[in-house]
């Protein structure tokens, strides 16, 4: 279960960043487009770990 809950967590922070990141260049924010920068690269770091748990079997 880990394993889908950290992937969907993952793909949701990854869409929400992009989502900022867009919004912020519609409104010329550099701190939107930085806070979107770092929630896409927190969505990847999760998505990866869901990856991790499911080649393990959620042991970790």
């Amino acid at each position: 279960m880990g394993e889908f809950v950290d992937k969907t967590k993952g793909v949701t922070n990854d869409v929400v960043g992009n989502i900022k990141q867009g919004v912020g260049k519609l409104v010329d924010s550099d701190k939107l487009r930085a806070e979107g920068l770092v929630q896409e690269a927190k969505g990847e770091v999760q998505k990866k770990t869901g990856d991790v748990k499911g080649a393990l079997g959620d042991k970790i």
